[in-house]
C-alpha cells in the first residue's frame, strides 16, 4: 500500500468514525475504500469492523452525558446486541466468500435506503412518540430485544447504516429523548463490532495496517462526531454516503 493510499484509509477511517457516531453508516465510506485498494471484500470487511472498534469506543465516551441513568437499559439491550454480534460475525465466517461478496450488494442498497429515508424515519417516530401517551415498556420489550438481536446479526455480518436501524427501532419503543437514544445506539453497535473484531482477530485474515489506520482515523472521527458533527448538513452526509455506497455497489458487482 503506498502512502497516498494510507493517506486515504485514514482518512476514510476519520470520516467513518464521525459519520458512525451522527448518523450510523461509515462503514459505506471505508469499505469502498478498502475494495478500490485490492482488499478482498471478508478481508476488507473483517479489517474495517476491527479498525471502527476504537472509533466506536470514542463516540460512546462523547455522548457519556446523555448515558446517565440508563445502566439498565444497556445492560438488557447490550445482551441482545451482544448476542447478535456473534451470531453474524460466525455467519460471515462460516459461508463461502462467494455468499457474502453475492449478498453484500444487497445489504449496501438496503443501508442507501435507510439512510436516503432516514429523515422520514425520524419524524415518523416523532409523530408516534407525540400521539403515544400510553404505558409503554421501559426497556422496548420483548419485541426491541428481538429486533435488536437481528441488528446485531446483520452487524456482525456486514454492519453498514445498523445505527440507523437502532435509532430507528430505540424511538418507535422506547419514550426517551432522541439524544439519548443516539448514546444508546452507539453503545450498542460498539458491542457488535467488539465481539466481532475478537471473533475475526481470533479466526480470521486480517490486514493489520488497515485496522491501525482506520482505528486511530476513527478514533479522531468519534470526537468530530459527538461535538461538532451535530453541526453539520445531515444532507450533506447522506449524500456522500449514497454516493460512496453506490461505487461500492458497482465494484462488487463488476469485481
Amino acid at each position: 500500500m503506498s502512502w497516498l493510499e494510507m493517506l486515504a484509509v485514514f482518512g476514510a477511517g476519520i470520516a467513518a468514525g464521525g459519520i458512525n457516531t451522527v448518523v450510523g453508516s461509515g462503514t459505506l465510506i471505508t469499505f469502498p475504500v478498502l475494495l478500490a485498494f485490492g482488499l478482498s471484500p471478508v478481508t476488507a470487511n473483517v479489517s474495517n469492523t476491527i479498525g471502527l472498534v476504537p472509533g466506536s469506543v470514542s463516540g460512546a465516551i462523547g455522548y457519556r452525558r446523555e448515558l446517565a441513568g440508563q445502566r439498565e437499559r444497556l445492560l438488557k439491550l447490550g445482551t441482545a446486541s451482544l448476542l447478535g454480534g456473534i451470531t453474524g460475525a460466525i455467519l460471515l465466517l462460516i459461508l463461502p466468500a462467494d455468499a457474502f461478496k453475492a449478498i453484500v450488494p444487497v445489504l449496501i442498497i438496503l443501508a442507501l435506503v435507510l439512510v436516503v429515508v432516514q429523515p422520514r424515519l425520524a419524524a415518523w417516530v416523532k409523530k408516534r412518540r407525540e400521539q403515544d401517551t400510553g404505558p409503554a415498556p421501559r426497556h422496548g420489550g420483548p419485541i426491541l430485544f428481538a429486533a435488536v438481536y437481528a441488528t446485531g446479526i446483520y452487524g456482525g455480518y456486514f454492519g453498514a447504516a445498523q445505527g440507523v436501524l437502532l435509532i430507528g427501532l430505540l424511538g418507535v419503543f422506547v419514550h426517551e429523548d432522541i439524544q439519548r437514544l443516539n448514546g444508546v445506539k452507539n453503545v450498542l453497535a460498539l458491542i457488535v463490532n467488539g465481539v466481532s473484531a475478537v471473533i475475526f482477530i481470533a479466526i480470521a485474515e486480517v490486514d493489520w495496517v488497515v485496522v491501525a489506520l482506520i482505528a486511530v482515523g476513527s478514533i479522531i472521527g468519534g470526537q468530530l462526531g459527538a461535538t461538532v458533527g451535530r453541526k453539520l448538513s445531515p444532507t450533506v452526509l447522506r449524500g456522500v454516503i449514497v454516493v460512496v455506497g453506490t461505487i461500492a455497489v458497482i465494484r462488487l458487482l463488476t469485481s
